[in-house]
């Protein structure tokens, strides 16, 4: 343990002089004055005359509390950085201490650099002020729009996940992880510390773990606030860390302690890998450092007589009534002269020069770093030419193949074409444990799973070098591959449908980064996140209610439609086809949902482009109307591979019993096609939507998901009533594939029901089918019962 109230003797390699440490503190000043005056002040932001009411904003936004601890490490990393010349990200798990971070790439000179706007002189403090948590200007989080950042820390949990992606084969990079000790009470952060399972010194970087003990959240204690140190080593060491704890309340005594506890964790790290790399593996654990100093430290030790400073009440504003309480603006005017801001910078309000010089050069700093901006150090991954997985396809509807397994034998090639000798690369598939019954597992013949703890005789596919990251925690592998995106690299995260909704909030704020990320030209473009959905809804009968759900289709919708994209594949080849688009693209969200069993197969590879390229088409070869050479009297449609075997065996009914009636069948691959062009980018224009659902003909929809989801998606279009949609409505247990689609009341004999109704005469015909329809049901119901799979006719149905 490291006790920042007894501080021995440095050692030549890490030494720390009182002069290191005056400068140290002197730029912790500054950073601590910048983040004061970015809460607080619209004017007078160098306090050059006395403060005033109309100095301070209408709105005081922002969080100090974890601000001054975030600096002192940001200070000390730059001294590490410049003394090893060491890659390092910094992650910023309490990202609401946005103005500290703020305030670190500004003094380091990043900050201008990317917003010359914000120049290094009075003029340039007074915007930063003005800026902080304002209309047009920046938010309060450690946001995209920050140098240096590829975690916002708005939404806690992530930090720990996100620092583990970014180390992910970058072998010089170092990633200093600063967690707050109210977001380590989350279960994705809990979930995190099993990192050292899964990181390995031969090829990736290092993560080091920064807990930061201040003691409370916004409205009380933290439970590790509360724990004893000895507590809280003891659970890291069982996580596979060795923990330092600093603490104290002293600067003069705290920032040697942790200058100290930095140099250790780095020749440990430095050590770990060396070893590593040299083909001798050792069983040393990852260093990581416990910090506890006060919330709010430096900050009013109270106000109004209540104790402030190490409590939660410095969390966000610790002095609220400045605008209107003369004694609340003079403790604020003395808090912020007590850094002397008339040293730190000069005459022009530029930063003094021996403080200036504190910054490591270029990308090595912080906000600079290529790490933080992985658009600069992605390059383009190579795509294997598809006709090597395609299938062949004689006859539409005939062929049945596990519609996923042709995805898995393209990733094993992207496997092969990007890993490099020493076992490092740029790809990565992260799973659950389920990439075998996903029907990827052609990944296993060219690399295993990445497992770094003890292997037996008796393990399947587990090695050091594997490159299949499976971790039993939807929060890790989206929290993984999200990090690994915005660091440079390129991945896939494959999941049960049902148990992606445990990772909807993480995506969800991936596309909010991803949406400000276009705006902001610095940003250079990284690669998609792709998340591919299989075990769906329809096909997870073998487990029963709790595997069906929908509903990350429903989450994604709403969000920012030039980034997100939602791909209902019906078969394997345009499952390839749209796995090439998405693995190719840059800046989007790809949701590709497709089940993983046996499915009828439809288009050969040439026609899947051509569909998945218009984003949904007519098949001529399953309506009538092209026989007849007449406008349709029922339009039906589908979206899902379920789905679209069920609409055709709907089309097919009609055909054999009402040959007069004239149907056209519509298959949807781009679910957001279904907007305007003026909700979404790939929006369907007016005339396509006419060509594929006419103007006034009555539509039967059938839908992999929820129905609403549709009816959202077509508001505006010509007549939208006249859509009529079957989907998921939340009936499901463990049962027959074909008795899923019919408690569903999506069956091939519902959907002849509904077309029947709605379509715009009665064919001859029409009551016969109905009755046989309604039969079919009731004997579906008995069969089932009685002999525990589904009828012949629909079990062994193919198109005819």
């Amino acid at each position: 343990m490291t006790d920042g109230r007894q501080v021995g003797s440095q050692d030549s390699d890490g030494h720390y002089s009182d002069s290191d440490l005056d400068l140290d503190l002197r730029w912790w000043a500054a950073a601590n004055y910048l983040t004061v005056a970015q809460i607080y002040l619209q004017d007078n932001a160098l306090l050059r005359a006395p403060l005033r009411p109309e100095h301070i904003k209408p709105r005081l936004l922002g969080h100090w509390g974890t601000s001054p601890g975030l600096s002192m490490i940001y200070a000390l990393l730059n001294r590490l950085i410049r003394r090893t010349d060491t890659d390092c990200l910094y992650v910023t798990g309490p990202g609401h201490g946005g103005p500290a971070l703020v305030a670190a790439t500004y003094l380091e000179g990043t900050y201008s650099e990317v917003y010359p706007g914000v120049s290094r002189d009075a003029a340039g403090i007074h915007r930063l002020c003005r800026q902080f948590s304002t209309p047009g200007g920046i938010p309060s989080h450690v946001s995209v729009q920050t140098p240096g950042s590829i975690h916002e820390g708005g939404e806690l949990g992530y930090a720990l996940a996100h620092a583990a992606g970014a180390a992910f084969d970058h072998p010089n990079l170092l990633v200093a992880c600063v967690i707050g000790d109210g977001e380590a009470e989350t279960g994705p952060l809990s979930g995190s510390w099993k990192l050292p399972a899964f990181l390995n010194p031969e090829r990736d970087g290092a993560v080091l773990p920064i807990l930061h003990v201040n003691g409370a959240k916004i409205a009380g204690p933290t439970v590790y606030g509360r724990n004893s140190d000895a507590d809280i080593e003891a659970f890291l060491g069982g996580q596979g860390w060795a923990p330092t704890v600093v603490s104290g309340d002293d600067p003069r005594q705290v920032f040697p302690a942790l200058h100290r506890a930095l140099t250790d964790a780095h020749a440990a790290i430095s050590d770990l890998q060396r070893e590593a790399r040299a083909g001798r593996r050792s069983a040393a654990k990852w260093p990581a450092i416990v910090l506890r100093t006060p919330k709010g430290w430096t900050g009013p030790r109270t106000v109004d007589g209540v104790l402030v400073e190490g409590t939660h009440r410095a969390h966000q504003v610790p002095l609220s009534g400045v605008r209107t309480d003369e004694a609340h603006l003079r403790q604020l005017e003395e808090w912020m002269r007590s850094y002397g801001p008339g040293e730190l910078f000069d005459s022009s309000g530029a930063l003094v020069p021996d403080l200036e010089r504190l910054a490591p050069q270029g990308d090595k700093r912080m906000g600079s770093s290529p790490y933080a901006n992985g658009g600069r150090l992605r390059a383009d991954l190579p795509v294997p030419p598809l006709e090597k997985y395609a299938l062949a396809i004689e006859k539409p509807g005939t062929t049945l193949h596990e519609t996923t397994r042709v995805l898995g034998e393209l990733l094993r090639d992207l496997y092969a074409a990007t890993t490099t000798p020493d076992g490092g690369g740029y790809f990565r598939l992260f799973c659950p444990d389920e990439t075998a019954s996903n029907r990827l597992g052609a990944v296993f013949e060219v690399t295993d799973r990445c497992w770094q703890l003890p292997v037996t005789d008796y393990d399947d596919g587990l090695s050091a070098r594997g490159r299949v990251m499976e971790v039993l925690s939807e929060h890790l592998c989206e929290g993984w591959l999200e990090g690994y995106l915005l660091s440079g690299r390129h991945g896939l995260f494959a999941s049960y449908e049902a148990f992606a909704m445990v990772s909807v909030s993480m995506l969800v704020q991936h596309t909010k980064w991803l949406q400000h990320a276009v705006d902001l030209p610095w940003r250079a473009p990284v690669a998609s996140l792709n998340v591919l959905l299989t075990s769906t809804c329809w096909r997870n009968d073998h487990n029963g209610f709790s595997h069906q759900g929908p509903g990350m289709i429903d989450a994604v919708i709403p969000l920012a439609p030039d980034v997100v994209r939602i791909w209902l594949p019906p078969d394997s080849n345009t499952l390839l086809s749209i796995a090439d688009h998405c693995l190719r693209s840059t800046d989007h969200v790809n949701l590709i949902v497709v089940d993983k069993q046996p499915h009828l197969q439809y288009l050969t590879l040439a026609e899947a482009h051509a569909h998945c390229a218009a984003g949904a088409s007519v098949w001529e070869w399953a309506g009538t109307e092209g026989a007849v050479g007449a406008d349709p009297d029922v339009v039906l449609a589908a979206a899902g591979d379920v789905p679209t075997q069920e609409i055709l065996a709907a089309a097919q009914l009609l055909r054999e019993r009402t040959p007069d009636l004239v149907t056209r069948v519509v298959n949807v691959v781009d679910l957001m096609g279904l907007l305007t062009p003026t909700e979404h980018p790939h929006g369907f224009d007016a005339r396509m939507f006419l060509d594929l659902f006419t103007a006034d003909t009555d539509v039967v929809f059938a839908f992999h998901g929820y129905s609403r989801a549709v009816h959202e998606l077509i508001h505006g279009r010509p007549a939208p009533d006249r859509f009529h949609v079957r989907g998921f409505s939340e009936q499901g247990t463990t049962t027959t594939p074909f008795d899923m689609v019919v408690l569903n009341r999506m069956s091939r004999y519902h959907l002849v029901l509904e077309a029947l109704r709605r379509t715009r005469r009665e064919p001859a015909g029409a009551g016969e089918l109905a009755d046989f329809c309604l039969r079919q049901l009731e004997r579906h119901g008995e069969y089932v019962v009685a002999h525990l799979e589904d009828m012949p006719e629909v079990r062994d149905w193919t198109w005819s």
